[in-house]
């Protein structure tokens, strides 16, 4: 469990004190810090964790980890405290109650899939139960269970409520069999055919069906952002990610594609360059199979010609079942766009590959990614927490040697890789963990280092200091004009000057080795050392802030149009 003590929440403690041989339970220095370690560690066990939080602030400040879990799909069991029974409606110190007496419950509805009220202890084995079924069922997500102070001093006589204590199932359900022939009917006459690994993929754990249907069909595969790392980079069907922070080949080829399959994706605006038509998709001229196991994903942006309901592992297969039973022709036409496509992924590594040797300093962003690809080691788990180096980090980190990359896609929070570098660790004790974050996101949470100093958890922090919020710069300057930058860059309000903390000397403090890194030759020797060290490491490397990523997508806040795509050497005709 990971969690931060409060007087709402001491009864839960004392109670796994008396268990401490079955339960762990880490301490934090934030409540954001536990929902985020909670978070990470679903995504590399595929098994819940539970936070415990007290009642009042305590809980409402774990609300963005909890809301960063319902966004990404990712399951763990919130655990919160609150005022006494006998006091309800009284408004003893901290209830929330100007609505409802103890009415946390609604704080986090929003956030949850469903919230649980125990005011009664021999209610909380069927709740347990239901929570722990609810979290995995369909989509995973976050469920909360809100307990009184006194029902966890309270002792009553239950049975367990069906006789059982088996675990929570797992649902995997299966698509029609009658979309699945239409699919295969479709993919097998196109000319052009494309495979779109969305998230679905990952939270499935379906990357390998992913990999096997594409190599029997011939058909490449590009994926979403968050779909980033089912599919191998360097496999030669692999095209690369799409939308705003996607690359030229993944872009290009979904916008020219004439069937798309898309697997476990909402078609989110980052994804799709805003549903700009022609930058990313254009399905007035495409054919679309959408497949997710949510339904009410299915039309929300795009309105799919086959609608597939189902677990995208289980899709995958019956789609590979069938595909061997079906007399797939061969096309000269599918064989040509395979390798028009490969051409655009060169033509893309090329151009990177010339900034990716620059020497200039402050680092080059292409230079820092790779002094990163080139320095992690195979097998690591690699967070990135949202900032400007995200979009390099979805463009250019290399997706192989049994890589792990986590990121916040859905909400988009800072503080997620921060933050859930922790539970990452825990979860894979003997693996390196490397975190990329933003100066800003950094010091929103720095707390992590004393943590993981504590808990003995070698996760090394690369944070890419460029002094202030430049992806929020960036849009004042994209939609608002280049002298319009108000409130974004981290500089003294007397000089104007820009301002940095020594991120390398504030984990030497906590007890943390710490190194600043300037030169960008420095870089990736300094993270392999880290990573070999086994101890919790911040490395402070100064990047520019101003550099100019290629851009092979798009991004509009409607009414305000985004800037075009700036890397566009073949662009689409329709």
């Amino acid at each position: 469990m990971f969690g931060l003590c409060g007087h709402g929440i001491v009864g839960l403690m004392d109670a796994a004190f008396d268990r401490s041989n079955q339960i762990k339970m880490i301490s934090v220095h934030d409540e954001q810090v536990a929902g985020f370690m909670a978070d990470a560690y679903y995504r590399v066990t595929g098994q819940p964790v539970a936070t415990f939080t007290s009642c009042g602030p305590g809980s409402v400040n774990i609300q963005m980890a909890i809301a960063t879990a319902l966004h990404d799909s990712s399951a763990l069991l919130a655990i919160t405290g609150n005022v006494p029974t006998d006091q309800f409606n009284k408004m003893p110190f901290q209830e929330l109650g100007e609505h409802h007496q103890a009415d946390f419950v609604s704080a986090m509805r929003p956030y949850v899939k469903r919230s649980f009220q125990a005011p009664r202890a021999d209610m909380l084995p069927r709740m347990m139960q239901q929570a722990q079924a609810v979290m995995v069922a369909g989509r995973p997500g976050p469920v909360h269970l809100d307990v009184p102070f006194n029902v966890f001093t309270e002792m009553a006589e239950v049975a367990d409520p069906d006789g059982s204590s088996a675990p929570s199932p797992h649902y995997s359900p299966q698509a029609d069999p009658a979309a699945i022939g239409r699919a295969i009917e479709l993919l097998s006459a196109a000319e052009r055919p494309l495979i779109l690994a969305g998230y679905g993929c990952q939270i499935g754990r379906a990357g390998d069906d992913v990999r096997r249907l594409a190599e029997a069909l011939q058909i490449p595969v590009a994926t979403t952002p968050q779909g980033k790392g089912a599919f191998a980079d360097d496999h030669p069907l692999m095209l690369g990610p799409t939308g705003r922070d996607g690359v030229y080949a993944g872009n290009r080829a979904a916008r020219g594609c004439d069937v798309l399959l898309a697997l476990g994706t909402r078609f989110g605006d980052r994804s799709t360059s805003a549903w700009e038509p022609g930058i990313t998709h254009d399905f007035s001229r495409q054919t679309l199979i959408h497949v997710e196991i949510d339904p009410d994903r299915l039309g929300r942006n795009y309105t799919p010609d086959v609608a597939i309901v189902g677990d995208v592992g289980q899709v995958l297969r019956q789609l590979l079942a069938m595909a061997g039973e079906h007399e797939t022709k061969s096309s000269t036409g599918a064989a040509a766009w395979l390798r028009r496509a490969q051409g655009w992924r060169d033509q893309w590594r090329a151009a990177i590959a010339e900034t990716a040797l620059t020497d200039e300093t402050p680092i080059h962003p292409d230079r820092a990614m790779a002094e990163i690809n080139r320095a992690v080691p195979a097998g690591t788990v690699v967070l990135s927490d949202i900032g400007s180096h995200h979009s390099w980090m979805v463009q250019q980190f290399e997706m192989r040697e049994g890589r792990r990359l986590l990121q916040s896609g859905g909400f988009a929070t800072m503080g997620f890789g921060v933050c859930g570098a922790l539970g990452a660790q825990v979860a894979n004790p003997e693996k390196p963990v490397v975190a990329v974050v933003g100066d800003g996101g950094f010091l929103m949470h720095s707390s992590v280092v004393a943590t993981a100093v504590e808990y003995e958890l070698p996760v090394v922090w690369v944070v890419w200091n460029n002094m202030g919020y430049v992806s929020i710069r960036d849009i004042q300057k994209g939609y608002f004009g280049a002298d319009r930058v108000c409130a974004t860059m981290f500089r003294s309000d007397r000089t104007g000057e820009p301002v940095s903390t020594d991120f390398a000397m504030l984990a030497r403090a906590m007890g943390a080795e710490g190194h600043t890194v300037t030169r960008s030759g420095d870089l990736g020797e300094a993270l392999a050392a880290a990573i070999a060290s086994r101890r919790p490491t911040v490395i402070d490397v100064r990047v520019a802030a101003d550099a100019v990523r290629r851009t092979a997508g798009g991004w509009n806040l409607s009414p305000l149009k985004g800037a075009a795509p700036n890397y566009d050497p073949d662009p689409w005709q329709g």
